[in-house]
């Protein structure tokens, strides 16, 4: 079970890197005065100081008055945040700092240094009008491993495939009989000799193949693609000697012209569609999940933000499925007269009608105003939950967003939402 609350933690990391990287993406300044700094794991801090100390006296040859100042003025906010870390953290570091220009064509100061949540082997410095994001991008690769048993007459290797690294786990070579006429009245039993030969190859395979991808009575892989240049590679996957376990595994059986590693390098080529679209695979059977669920009229089911509040806090939702790009906002209402406050999620045309910020004629003070996604990525483990980003990108996702507002969950146990007659404050004082 410790797999899950992983995969679903490193959803939402996944979710903030890209939120980031949208957020930098956009951000632009004047002259070249934003600094891009990313030291993968085992740099050295020092390396980084001795640098920007360098790019300081470099800089100050810059004639422009101005852009003088404000790219001096970055390289020493750098250097400041340098000098938080003694070492460079287990997954790198990553520092944007700068001066960007802001909506309103004001200039703002912005620095972010963060260590990401999975290895970043890139070394960056750049000093441009531009944050450069390309490197971030490597962490939102999927590193699902992939299992590949590449099988033929001559031998089988059995490898894996992870993000861009492969690695080869076994290869050996077996020398099998081949067909031939001759015999006279043995012929039939160099036929059964040779026939059994071929079964204990597939034993041998199918023996093999357990040891390297099952660990703990669990497959290891997120799936298996099988390829060969002759038949064995489909014996084996129908084969009774092949684990079940690993049968249902199997996403692709390819041809590939050779074996060994040039056929596992090839296999990896022709297989590449199925694998980066597993993610894609899996997105599609969650909501296909949801809408069984709906189908069949078992309770278990949620959708619409109040709703879905409601679930969360009674503790039932098991799976909170959002889209990704939900731009529904959080506020934190006080009435100045009462000092009571309430929460809201205005729809866009409630935010442009401000038909919720007001009682009466008294106008409500926005005391917080949050992304409702940032708000869920913080508290879902509070209420006991697994939170999945979907896009709308398949059939079932654009169905979702559009038909559901793009926001549900999967729930541990029936729930009839008319009964319940919460009040806002009720649900949310736990906040």
């Amino acid at each position: 079970m410790s797999g899950a609350p992983q995969e679903a933690d490193q959803n939402v990391e996944t979710w903030k890197i890209k939120k980031l990287i949208k957020g930098l993406e956009a951000a632009r300044g004047n002259g070249t005065s934003m600094i891009s700094l990313i030291l993968p794991p085992k740099d050295q801090v020092s390396r980084a100081v001795k640098m920007l100390a360098d790019e300081y006296g470099t800089a100050s040859n810059i004639k422009s008055r101005v852009n003088r100042q404000s790219v001096l003025d970055a390289i020493t906010s750098t250097q400041q945040r340098l000098k938080l870390y003694t070492r460079v953290p287990n997954n790198g570091l990553v520092i944007y700092c700068g001066t960007i220009i802001t909506d309103e064509g004001k200039e703002k100061k912005v620095t972010i240094d963060f260590e990401p949540f999975k290895p970043i082997n890139t070394s960056l410095y750049m000093c441009d009008n531009k944050f450069h994001t390309s490197a971030l991008q490597s962490l939102l690769e999927s590193d699902a491993k992939f299992g590949f048993i590449v099988m033929d007459g001559n031998g089988t290797l059995f490898g894996t495939l992870s993000g861009n690294t492969k690695d080869i786990m076994h290869k050996f070579t077996v020398d099998l009989p081949k067909k031939h006429g001759r015999g006279g009245q043995s012929a039939l039993r160099f036929s059964r000799l040779r026939d059994e030969k071929r079964h204990n190859y597939v034993r041998k395979v199918a023996e093999l193949a357990v040891q390297f991808f099952i660990t703990n009575d669990r497959c290891n892989v997120e799936g298996l693609v099988m390829a060969g240049s002759a038949d064995f590679k489909t014996e084996l996957s129908q084969s009774d000697l092949f684990d079940p376990r690993l049968g249902t595994k199997i996403i692709k059986i390819v041809d590939v012209s050779y074996g060994g590693e040039n056929g596992f390098n090839q296999a990896i080529e022709l297989s590449g569609e199925v694998l980066s679209n597993v993610k894609f695979i899996q997105e599609k059977k969650l909501i296909q999940k949801y809408f069984d669920e709906i189908s069949q009229d078992t309770g278990k089911y949620c959708f619409g933000i109040e709703d879905t509040l409601k679930a969360l806090d009674l503790g039932a939702v098991e799976k909170l499925i959002v889209w990704e790009n939900l731009d529904t906002f959080r506020y934190i209402l006080n009435n100045p007269q009462t000092n009571e406050q309430k929460i809201v999620h205005p729809t866009k045309e409630q935010e442009k009608t401000r038909e919720l910020f007001s009682e009466g004629n008294v106008e409500l003070e926005v005391v917080e105003k949050t992304p409702l996604l940032e708000w869920f990525a913080e508290k879902y483990k509070d209420f006991g939950a697994t939170l999945e980003f979907v896009t709308n990108k398949s059939q079932e996702g654009s169905q979702f967003v559009k038909g559901f507002g793009g926001i549900g969950g999967i729930l541990r146990y029936k729930v009839d939402f008319n009964t319940m007659t919460y009040s806002d404050d009720e649900y949310y004082d736990s906040d």
